[in-house]
């Protein structure tokens, strides 16, 4: 399993998340942002689940159909918790994900949007 964390996800959350196997990349280790659109299409050309708090990710994806192997968008979920809500997001809803689903975690809940890809 592989995910790709975008800048503005905590920093010690990668080290959460490796601990359990999971490959980790981030965008931060790129010289220059390349933009939300090629971050999705990185994602996507790796076969990782892409993880953010920015919202962006889902307009591309739902209003533009840019293709994506899942979403996680953190909202409002404090930092020294968001590698913990990331691992239980992708455990419990990994087969959503992969399907090109969008999981939005909040503090008290969770939302999911069931994705449709056919490829």
């Amino acid at each position: 399993m592989k995910v790709l964390r975008d800048t503005c996800v905590w920093g010690p959350a990668k080290s959460e998340i490796q601990a359990t196997g999971i490959d980790v990349w981030w965008t931060g280790e790129l010289e220059e942002d390349p933009g939300d659109t090629e971050i999705l299409a990185i994602a996507y050309r790796e076969k990782r689940i892409l993880v953010t708090i920015d919202n962006d990710f889902g307009e591309l994806a739902v209003r533009r159909g840019l293709p994506h192997n899942g979403i996680v968008r953190l909202d409002e979920i404090p930092a020294h918790l968001q590698g913990k809500t990331i691992l239980k997001v992708i455990a419990d809803h990994y087969e959503v994900l992969i399907a090109g689903g969008i999981i939005t975690a909040y503090t008290n809940r969770i939302r999911v949007r069931s994705g449709n890809r056919g490829d």
